[in-house]
């Protein structure tokens, strides 16, 4: 009895607390890990956020000086052209296209106008034209074709006018490359009953020619207003002094308005920078 009253015994609380401790220097160290991840994750966005704002900064004075007005570059300039050149042909009213007067200079150089007799409806490239044209235009891509007849001031001469619309003005180069000089194959004429050229066909075709501008290829195709044919006329017997370059002047009226350059504004706001 009296040696165990002597032995000292072990608290039974002592575990208790030492794990208690133990749980709670685990917690302290989860938040406090917590804590440190939480501010690594906001120090991120804070960065994250500068940089968007500065990119926003940065676009809006990029898109403040792009919408202020500045002078047009060189490539813009020539943009400008050739776009408002490529639609002319369903822009303009078909008396700009085919005014009803052009001048040619006549025998002396004397100014003598020609006379529009009529505007065929617009047709496709292979039906207004011969098969070996229409095989070149096909293959670069020709869209449509604008034709009307004109007569010269004497009524002596009738002449078909065709406008041959490319897609771009490189086609029409590629296209034109391509054509052969050939003074029996290009446009149809176009005949109007009830008027002076009601018998220009593709029989009376004396001469054929074109002449290209920007993405278009005008032909011309040229003959006697009385309905003469080309076997008509004796292979050695030449035809009318007058009849080709009034031919080729008239096609050159047209294709001349068609691709003449617009006046271009300044800038990009119009003629103020």
């Amino acid at each position: 009895m009296g040696s165990s009253a002597g032995r000292v015994r072990a608290r039974p609380w002592s575990t208790s607390k030492a794990l208690e401790t133990a749980r709670e220097a685990r917690e302290r160290e989860r938040l406090e890990r917590g804590i440190r991840l939480r501010s690594i994750y906001l120090a991120i966005m804070a960065v994250v956020l500068a940089v968007a704002a500065l990119d926003v900064l940065l676009g809006s004075v990029g898109l403040i000086k792009e919408t202020r007005p500045r002078p047009l570059t060189g490539a813009e300039r020539a943009e400008y052209i050739a776009e408002d050149v490529a639609r002319r042909w369903r822009a303009w009213p078909i008396g700009m296209v085919f005014p009803e007067e052009l001048p040619y200079a006549g025998l002396g150089q004397a100014r003598l106008y020609a006379r529009r007799v009529g505007v065929a409806p617009e047709a496709a490239c292979d039906a207004a034209t011969d098969p070996q044209v229409a095989a070149v235009l096909r293959r670069h891509g020709c869209r449509t074709l604008l034709r009307a007849t004109y007569v010269d001031q004497s009524a002596t001469f009738a002449v078909t006018v065709g406008v041959a619309v490319m897609e771009s003005e490189e086609a029409r180069a590629s296209a034109t490359a391509e054509l052969r000089a050939d003074g029996r194959a290009g446009v149809r004429p176009v005949a109007f009953p009830g008027t002076v050229a009601d018998r220009f066909g593709a029989d009376q075709r004396q001469r054929t020619g074109w002449v290209a501008t920007g993405p278009y290829i005008v032909f011309s195709a040229v003959g006697y207003a009385d309905g003469r044919t080309r076997a008509d006329v004796a292979q050695e017997e030449p035809v009318h002094s007058e009849m080709e370059p009034f031919a080729e002047t008239i096609a050159g009226r047209v294709a001349q308005a068609l691709g003449e350059p617009p006046e271009v504004p300044p800038c990009t706001k119009g003629n103020e920078c």
